[in-house]
């Protein structure tokens, strides 16, 4: 049986990684006793520095009060041990490596693991829920809790329920997400790509074909973005931003799924991930952020 909301007192988010940290401080802020776990020693300690160093920043700026900073950080414990996590886990939020093989060995420790009343969520942008679910033995726990980068951050989360999806788990999933300070998206089946990657593939795609055709520069489709329809980022300033091999690895696992000539990945961004141009954090993208 699912618990209720009321009965969550602890999460476990699975993954040190920037995603898997900072959900990882998003519940420990909202009042939650929060374990983050990881494999790897310095990935955890790593992670544990940077959410050190972003809260003294937010404090600085007078975005948090150091009292509030102070306990949040107190509610949030980084260890590599997944079985005495999972013991007293009442949600967890898986937000590894991409990969499903590893995926499908996460959730079949966690349905061992976890108590029966546990919640599996994963954070993937790309695996919808039911390739993991049967691993876990408790399909009907299982679903994704799509986060956006930065969790700390944006509002957006997708919940996305596949076939064996409980309602009481979508119903919990959601309210979690709002008492996090989200607003949640209910995604009643799956689909590669969900729902905000499809509406920012699309984008991208016609963006990718204007420029490609010479209709216009990357500055000037950007500024149409911006002045034009109100975007607060052109598409591919939005793609620099993302990592250009993170929008390469949404599209190959999009078509891997659908087999549409149409999601292939575009071999413009292949190309500058070839060369190591990723965007922002490699210095050089569509951009060069350089000079």
């Amino acid at each position: 049986m699912n618990p209720s909301i009321e009965n969550i007192k602890h999460i476990l988010v699975i993954g040190s990684g920037a995603m898997g940290s900072q959900i990882g401080m998003v519940a420990a802020l909202a009042g939650y006793r929060v374990t983050v776990q990881d494999i790897a020693e310095d990935m955890l300690a790593r992670a544990k520095e940077q959410l050190t160093s972003r809260m003294q920043a937010n404090v600085a700026k007078g975005r948090a009060s150091q009292e509030d900073a102070d306990a949040a950080l107190g509610r949030l414990t980084f260890s590599t041990d997944l079985a005495a996590a999972a013991a007293t886990a009442d949600f967890v939020i898986e937000a590894a490596t991409e990969r499903l093989e590893l995926k499908q060995h996460i959730f079949t420790q966690l349905g061992e693991l976890t108590p029966a009343h546990a919640i599996l969520a994963t954070n993937s942008s790309t695996l919808g829920s039911s390739k993991v679910a049967e691993a876990s033995g408790r399909p009907q726990q299982v679903c994704n809790m799509h986060f956006f980068n930065p969790a700390l951050v944006m509002k957006c989360v997708e919940v996305v329920r596949n076939e064996a999806t409980s309602q009481a788990t979508v119903d919990t999933t959601l309210e979690l997400a709002r008492r996090f300070g989200k607003e949640p998206v209910l995604i009643n089946r799956e689909i590669p790509g969900f729902v905000a990657n499809r509406l920012m593939g699309a984008i991208q795609k016609e963006a990718l074909a204007l420029h490609a055709a010479g209709i216009a520069t990357l500055e000037d489709i950007d500024t149409t973005a911006k002045t034009a329809l109100g975007h607060p980022m052109g598409p591919f300033e939005l793609m620099d931003m993302v990592g250009l091999d993170v929008i390469d690895f949404i599209a190959q696992a999009t078509y891997a799924e659908t087999n549409d000539d149409a999601d292939r990945p575009n071999p413009a961004i292949t190309n500058l991930v070839a060369r190591g141009r990723l965007g922002r954090k490699s210095g050089r993208g569509w951009y060069d952020y350089q000079s």
